[in-house]
C-alpha cells in the first residue's frame, strides 16, 4: 500500500484529510523547506508541491507571483527534487507534485518520474493533461510507482469522468469552482453537485479544491462526504504577506493548518 492510499485508508484520519499546497522554491529554496516542515508539523495530511512554471494557467495571480518568486530565485525541477530529499529526511508524509506537461516532457516522461520516484515523491498531478493523451504517462507513473492524479471540473461529462477514474490512482482532484485557483467566499453548490456526481462512477478518494481556504468551507466539505481538501492560495497568501519575516510566516503557516484541521 502506497502513502497516498495508507492516508485514506486510515481509519483513525479525522476526515476531510488536509492537502497543503506549497510552490516548491518560494521564495527560496532552504524557505520553502521551513514551509513544508511547518505545513506538515501544524497536521498536513498530503503535501502537494507546485513545480515553479511560466504559465501556470491554472492558477490564480497569488500562486502565480508564487512561480515568478521561485523561478526568480534560480529553481529549477533539480531544485524541486532536492526540496523532497530535504523533506523525506525528517518526514514520510505523502507528497504529491501539481505540474504542467512542457516541465515533464522537455526532461523526458521516464527520467522526470524515476527522479521523482526516487528523491520520494508519490503522485503527479500534470494539469494541462488530458485523460485522453495520458497513455505514455500513466504507463511510466506506474512503472515507478506513483500515482496518476487527474483534475475533474464542473463541465467535465459523466463519460469523460468515467474515463479519468479508470486512469487516476491515490484521489481525484475536483475543481471546486468554475475558473482559476484563489480564495472564494463561500463553497458554492456546483462544488457539492461535482462531488456526488463523481462519486457515482468511482470509489477512489475524492478531494475538493480551487477556493477552500477557511474552516467554514471545511465543514462544509466534510458533510457533503469529501475525503480530502486542497488549500492553496490561502497558504501562499501566508507566505506572501510574511516575505520580510519567515519567522512569523512560519508560526502563521501551522497555526493555520491546525484551525483548518479542528473541524
Amino acid at each position: 500500500m502506497g502513502r497516498i492510499e495508507a492516508i485514506f485508508a486510515d481509519a483513525s484520519l479525522k476526515k476531510p484529510a488536509f492537502i497543503g499546497f506549497t510552490v516548491a522554491g518560494d521564495p527560496d529554496k532552504a524557505t520553502c523547506i521551513r514551509i513544508a516542515r511547518a505545513l506538515i508539523a501544524g497536521g498536513t495530511d498530503i503535501l502537494e508541491l507546485g513545480v515553479p512554471f511560466s504559465d501556470p494557467v491554472a492558477d490564480g495571480p497569488i500562486i502565480q507571483k508564487a512561480d515568478e518568486r521561485a523561478l526568480a530565485a534560480g529553481s529549477t525541477p533539480d531544485t524541486v527534487f532536492e526540496i523532497v530529499r530535504e523533506i523525506r529526511k525528517d518526514s514520510q508524509v505523502p507528497i504529491v507534485f501539481l505540474t504542467y506537461y512542457n516541465i515533464v516532457h522537455r526532461r523526458g516522461i521516464e527520467k522526470f518520474y524515476r527522479e521523482a520516484h526516487d528523491a520520494g515523491v508519490d503522485g503527479i498531478l500534470i494539469a494541462d493533461m488530458p485523460v485522453e493523451e495520458s497513455e505514455e504517462v500513466c504507463a511510466v507513473a506506474s512503472r515507478c510507482g506513483i500515482d496518476p492524479i487527474f483534475l475533474i471540473t464542473q463541465t467535465t461529462s459523466d463519460e469523460r469522468i468515467k474515463k479519468i477514474a479508470a486512469k487516476a490512482r491515490g484521489y481525484l482532484y475536483l475543481v471546486a469552482v468554475l475558473g482559476v485557483t484563489g480564495v472564494r467566499d463561500q463553497v458554492s453548490d456546483g462544488a457539492i453537485d461535482l462531488l456526488h456526481r463523481v462519486r457515482n462512477h468511482t470509489h477512489l478518494p475524492l478531494a475538493l479544491g480551487f477556493g477552500i481556504s477557511t474552516p467554514a468551507h471545511a465543514q462544509t466539505c466534510a458533510r457533503a462526504g469529501a475525503d480530502g481538501i486542497i488549500v492553496g492560495s490561502a497558504i501562499v497568501k501566508i507566505v506572501d504577506r510574511n516575505l520580510s519575516d519567515p519567522g512569523t510566516m512560519i508560526l502563521e503557516l501551522q497555526d493555520y493548518v491546525q484551525g483548518m484541521k479542528r473541524v
